[in-house]
Order: C-alpha cells, then structure tokens, then sequence
C-alpha cells in the first residue's frame, strides 16, 4: 500500500555548485531549446549496466515518503525517490529493478563501486565529502531537518534536550547536524535505519529523533503519538548517485531529469507525495 502524501517545505539552497546544477534542469539548451530529445541525449544502449536491459537501483528501505515497499509498484516499491527512478527507467526503456542496500555502504561509494546496482536512489544529500566518492546526478529535492518527539513529551525544541538522549540515523547529514547542535550534554544515539529511531522513542531509549522533514512528517501523519516540534533550514539537496567513474549514467539521469520537469512529469510526483492540502 502507499504511504499518504505529506506536505513538506523546502529550503532555500545555498551551495552555488549546486544551484546552477538545479537551474540548468530547468533552463535552455545552448541554441535556446528547452528539454526534449537532443542529438547529444544518451542512449540506453551506451550505458555499462550491472545487468543488460535493466535499471539496477539500490535504497535503504524503508524511509517513507522517499522508499517503502509496495506490492502493487512494478519493482515491488514506491516513494518519490523511487517513482522518479521508475521515469527514468521506463524513459530509457530498461526495467526498474530495486535492491535494498546499508545506506553507510550507499554514501562511502563502496556498494556502488563493488558493482552491486547501477544507481543509489536513497533520500541522499549531495556533500563534498561523499562527491569524493560518488558521481551525483544534478540535485532533484531540497530538504530539511527536524525534531519528533512522543506528543505528551516536554521537549518543544533542541535546547530542551540537555542531559537527554537524541536518535538519529549513523552516518546522517541529520547525525551530523545533530553532533553540532545538540547541547553539549544531550547523548546523539546513532541507530541503523530511520525507522530504528521512532521504535527507540517508544521503547523509551530515546527522548526525541532528528531526521529529515519529510520523514518525520510521515511519521506523524501516520501514528498520532508523534509530533513534530522543530524545522532546521540546512540547505540540503538530494542526488541521485553512481560510482565516481560513471559519466554516461549520470548524464543520461540528468537528461531525463530536464526532460521530466520540463513536460511537467516531476511536478507530478512531487506533487503526489508533498503537495499541501
């Protein structure tokens, strides 16, 4: 089944790399042509897939509303990650097939660079540190952090955390917005997946869980016990990822990418998932 749609707001990007690769998305071409099907647009065939004929994308599932698993989807899961993935591949004329991956082996670059799947599509933010390693698509979501807690907590803000305890996901850009901000006595409990924290929370292991937006959000929309209390502006933006060598899959993403948004497909999805009633 499909999670609900969850609004969620954007942040205001910063990164000057990364906001002239979010505006060549949606500006013209060199002789003036806005998306569409260039004679430079690159073709499936040209592409070193893992598998001939077939998309393989790794994700960390679940992390509504980005991936979850869902029977009726024609790789068995859904979420806005992975429904922009399912574009891409159809546009491209391969079969989506999802793998489920570690997200620490997604963001090292070691699960792509092993060769176990083609692409990581896995809510994850575009950094210095894992460009190192990673070949990022242009960025295609702006994200932010937030705080959840238990609805009949106390805790109404970060600073309410001293001498408490914080989950989040290891290996985050919500772990590490977490270590910088917390109060200097909060214990930042690192937990394995995103879902990993709502479960501490009600085990009473954890006073609160910080984490992406939308996410949490979803969570809350979900199971009335929780409730979101606090947004942080990052200025994050996801990308899709590929081993560090690989140009073609990454050129051909971004193709479809502008082409997704200049025909009004991405608005679509992400009016599917984060519209606001």
């Amino acid at each position: 089944m499909r999670s609900r749609p969850t609004p969620a707001t954007r942040a205001t990007a910063t990164f000057a790399a990364l906001a002239l690769a979010l505006a060549a998305c949606n500006g013209a071409d060199d002789d003036g042509d806005n998306g569409g099907n260039g004679d430079d647009e690159v073709a499936a065939g040209e592409l070193d897939l893992v598998s001939e004929g077939q998309l393989t994308v790794c994700s960390d599932v679940p992390y509504p509303p980005f991936e979850f698993e869902d029977d009726e989807a024609p790789s068995g899961y859904s979420g806005f990650d992975i429904d922009l993935v399912q574009e891409i591949a159809d546009r491209l004329d391969l079969e989506l097939v999802v793998t489920e991956a570690g997200f620490d082996g997604l963001a090292s670059g070691a699960t792509l660079t092993a060769g176990q799947c083609d692409l990581a599509a896995s809510a994850m933010t575009i950094n210095e540190e894992r460009a190192q390693n990673l070949n990022f698509s242009d960025p295609y979501y702006e994200a932010e952090q937030s705080l959840i807690v238990l609805e009949d907590s106390d805790i109404s803000a970060l600073e309410d955390l001293a001498g408490e305890s914080l989950g989040v996901q290891g290996q985050t850009t919500g772990a590490a917005f977490a270590e910088e901000n917390a109060p200097d006595d909060t214990e930042v409990v690192e937990l394995d997946q995103g879902p990993d924290i709502y479960t501490a929370m009600l085990a009473g292991q954890v006073a609160a869980g910080l984490q992406d937006l939308p996410v949490n959000l979803d969570q809350a929309e979900e199971d009335d016990r929780f409730e979101v209390v606090e947004t942080f502006e990052t200025d994050e933006q996801y990308g899709f990822a590929a081993a560090v060598d690989n140009d073609a899959l990454i050129e051909a993403v971004n193709e479809q990418l502008e082409e997704m948004r200049d025909d009004g497909t991405y608005d679509e999805i992400y009016d599917e998932y984060f519209a606001i009633d």
